[in-house]
């Protein structure tokens, strides 16, 4: 691992903090209409996230040095990467649910929010546990060799959403009405208060986050173990997902072959983390940064050339047909309620 060890003031995470408190704010203000949002302003937020992301490694580059800043980068091309693959997910989430298109950007900010806490947490026990007992990181190396191969080989393998126990739990612990009401997740019925299906859209967004942020988490903690460089790589990273979910909701299947990139990435990131704590000692990070976009650009250049000519057709054709049938699909999206609401 790199063990990058510099003192970060108490302001600069609490100004960080507050940049990424600014940004959500200002991406909820743009959409509080609940438009459905087109490619065209999906790609233009993607450009800004990106360059917010990018930008802030000048700033570590400034302050800390190029090393500083290449780790960073690392890690957050790393996360990056892998974030494509929770587009996917998310796609079959919305088909499964039949989520309005015009709904599907709140679901998205919301799960966002818990997605930087749990990362937040995650990151913090991870690095605490790998600097305390050095055999961790020979666990957290298998788990993402594993969760690599997991990837390579089970791609086709069918979600289903509905049986997440997560989901499952919360429609037992919460009076749940099995419609839409307009884009709340909570409203009166018959004067009790009740969740919405769009609040249960919100809890398999959640859960299923979980998952990749374990994986995406471990996998920058193999690049290093500085917390703050870790956070930052996540978050940044983590605020451009609804936009690229909006880019490439369509186009998802122009690349079938990037999961192939992605497996080999988090596998990577294991052998990495394994060889940290060998003679070998940790890879440079120009080596890593070398890795990291040769795979990717190589995974993405074979799907667009083996999908060259094909039609990209609309997100999630697959799974749409496949959720067709299932009782979530064929229920109608309810206009909005004539109940009284609640806000979220």
């Amino acid at each position: 691992m790199n063990e990058l060890s510099f003192t970060v003031p108490l302001w600069m995470w609490a100004a960080v903090t507050a940049g990424i408190g600014v940004m959500l704010a200002v991406d909820l203000i743009a959409h509080r209409d609940n438009h459905v949002i087109g490619f065209r302003e999906a790609a233009l937020w993607s450009a800004l996230w990106i360059a917010v992301g990018l930008g802030f490694g000048l700033i570590l580059l400034a302050w800390q040095g190029g090393e500083t800043a290449s780790t960073y980068y690392a890690g957050y091309l790393i996360e990056k990467a892998l974030s494509i693959d929770n587009v996917f997910v998310f796609a079959l989430v919305f088909s499964f649910f039949a989520v309005p298109d015009v709904y599907q950007h709140k679901v998205l900010f919301w799960g966002v929010i818990g997605a930087l806490a749990a990362r937040l947490v995650f990151i913090f026990v991870g690095a605490e546990l790998l600097r305390v007992f050095f055999w961790t990181a020979y666990l957290f190396g298998a788990f993402l060799i594993w969760t690599g191969w997991k990837m390579a080989v089970s791609k086709d393998e069918e979600v289903h959403p509905d049986r997440n126990p997560v989901v499952r739990l919360v429609r037992k612990l919460i009076p749940t009405d099995p419609r839409f009401h307009g884009d709340s997740f909570f409203v009166r019925v018959g004067g009790r208060r009740v969740a919405t299906l769009l609040f249960v859209v919100l809890v398999a967004i959640e859960a299923t986050d979980l998952v990749f942020a374990v994986d995406s988490v471990a996998a920058v903690l193999a690049i290093t173990t500085n917390t703050f460089l870790v956070w930052t790589a996540n978050a940044f990273a983590v605020l451009g997902l609804r936009s690229l979910y909006f880019c490439l909701a369509g186009l998802l299947r122009r690349f079938p072959y990037l999961h192939y990139g992605l497996a080999v990435l988090l596998a990577f990131a294991g052998v990495k983390l394994i060889l940290s704590e060998t003679p070998v000692g940790k890879l440079p990070i120009p080596l890593t940064l070398g890795v990291i976009v040769v795979t990717i650009t190589v995974s993405i250049m074979w799907s667009l050339i083996a999908t060259r000519g094909r039609p990209a057709g609309t997100a999630g054709d697959e799974t749409r047909r496949a959720a067709a049938s299932t009782p979530a699909a064929r229920r109608p999206a309810a206009p909005h309620s004539t109940h009284d609401k609640e806000s979220p």
